[in-house]
């Protein structure tokens, strides 16, 4: 399995909240933001890992050239790494495609955290799954701007007992997702966690949203089902992003108490 990470971000709120080190390189329980995720890449038979940075934060460019030469706890990582900065989100992850369209893949942004139980069976879902994607989700809402993910329960997946539901749409509101929302446990509402397993075609949607002009990724995830792929979402415990300073001291507390 292939897994990519977008790191390109300035992380320009943390800086402003007295975070010194830049996003990639904040510490969590101690571990860097984008070697927690290496690791756990890696310990969820990555076969490589694509990572891009932007060029303004020359020390996350040589922290990924140090773990290219030295590896990371001792083992080699299958890295390749990208120094550019791009406008938006969806211009890193295109700008990383071109190493993704052969096979599946698991693609996130550098300062998403998740159980890492969660994540191997998340991995193993999207694996045994026939979906063009599986979409981390999660009923955990502590965003700034979610973005709503409208599911409903397939009776294949109810029949086998599975915990991935049918994704019907995204949405920015609330009123919206819940005009479309029919999950497996009623009164369920779901956020993006983003986290992003595809299959090639999603390339082919990711290049049209570019085309349009398009340039933030719930615009690319509307993409996906505008043009008809299926889509399945797998419910993480929670899902939290690193953007203020506080939300480091959440998820610590988080990550230690395994809620």
């Amino acid at each position: 399995m292939k897994y990519a990470i977008i790191a390109a971000g300035e992380g320009s709120r943390l800086a402003q909240e007295g975070v010194q080190a830049p996003k990639p390189l904040v510490r969590v329980n101690g571990e860097q933001l984008i070697d927690r995720l290496i690791r756990i890449f890696m310990d969820n038979n990555a076969t490589e890992i694509i990572v891009i940075c932007n060029d303004l934060m020359k020390a996350v460019g040589e922290h990924l050239a140090e773990l290219e030469r030295d590896g990371l706890n001792g083992c080699r990582v299958p890295l390749r790494y990208i120094v550019k900065s791009t406008p938006s989100s969806m211009h890193s992850f295109f700008e990383i495609s071109r190493f993704l369209g052969d096979g599946p893949f698991v693609l996130t942004t550098v300062d998403t955290i998740f159980r890492e139980d969660d994540f191997r069976r998340y991995v193993a879902a999207f694996e045994q799954s026939e979906a063009d994607g599986m979409m981390g989700v999660t009923d955990y809402i502590d965003d700034e701007k979610p973005l709503y993910v409208g599911v409903e329960a397939g009776e294949n997946n109810a029949a086998n007992g599975a915990e991935y539901q049918h994704i019907t749409g995204f949405f920015d509101t609330k009123e919206e997702v819940l005009l479309n929302n029919r999950p497996s446990i009623p009164g369920t509402l779901y956020i993006s966690g983003g986290i992003y397993g595809l299959r090639p075609s999603a390339i082919q949607t990711l290049n049209r949203c570019m085309e349009n002009g398009e340039s933030r990724m719930r615009n690319f995830q509307r993409g996906l089902i505008r043009d008809g792929l299926e889509l399945e979402a797998f419910p993480f415990t929670k899902v939290l992003d690193i953007d203020h300073a506080s939300d480091i001291a959440k998820a610590e507390a988080f990550l230690k108490i395994g809620n």
